[in-house]
């Protein structure tokens, strides 16, 4: 059991038998009231998004999840594939499990599978992935007043704010926290 408190960005718990990860966090204290905590999470099992509020002081059950290295193949209608890199197992996730996480998937990217009592639950990102550019607006050579940016579609449909000098087919580093741009590759 941990307390409401410990709850952070990315902490898994359980209560009423559901598995939720926290997407955002709010520690929220009112001048002569208690502290509140107000948490938005995402039900790992049916992709469900919800805000909760905790008095302070409460507590939640955490859980302990087994990670393994998979290898993400292909998807299709309805799942999204992985590959276990040392029993060569496929494992296969529904969009909902993933969340944003669809948007960093190329093939052959390792990643980390994340199970609990051998249900597979989610992938853990590594913190950047490098994608290729298939649309880019033009830039402007009078636009460069307070850093410009234009916005850019990558292979796996995510759009990212990029520098006027990253054009179509530039390979390009994205944070898989933050979907911001890095670098070009």
């Amino acid at each position: 059991m941990i307390g409401v408190e410990q709850l952070r960005k990315g902490v898994i718990f359980e209560q009423d038998g559901e598995l939720l990860k926290v997407l955002d966090y709010e520690h929220r204290k009112m001048a002569r009231g208690s502290a509140t905590i107000r948490v938005k999470v995402r039900n790992l099992r049916s992709g469900a998004t919800v805000e909760k509020t905790f008095p302070n002081g409460n507590r939640v059950q955490d859980v302990r999840l087994d990670h393994a290295k998979v290898q993400y193949l292909y998807h299709d209608d309805h799942f999204y594939y992985f590959m276990d890199n040392e029993t060569f197992e496929q494992t296969m996730l529904k969009a909902e499990q993933l969340g944003d996480g669809v948007d960093y998937l190329v093939d052959g990217l390792e990643i980390k599978l994340e199970t609990y009592n051998k249900e597979p639950i989610s992938v853990e990102l590594p913190m950047t992935v490098d994608l290729q550019v298939v649309q880019a607006d033009p830039g402007f050579a009078g636009d460069t007043a307070n850093a410009p940016t234009k916005t850019c579609t990558t292979e796996t449909g995510l759009k990212v704010q990029v520098p006027l000098f990253v054009e179509e087919g530039d390979t390009i580093r994205v944070n898989t926290e933050s979907g911001s741009y890095i670098t070009r590759v």
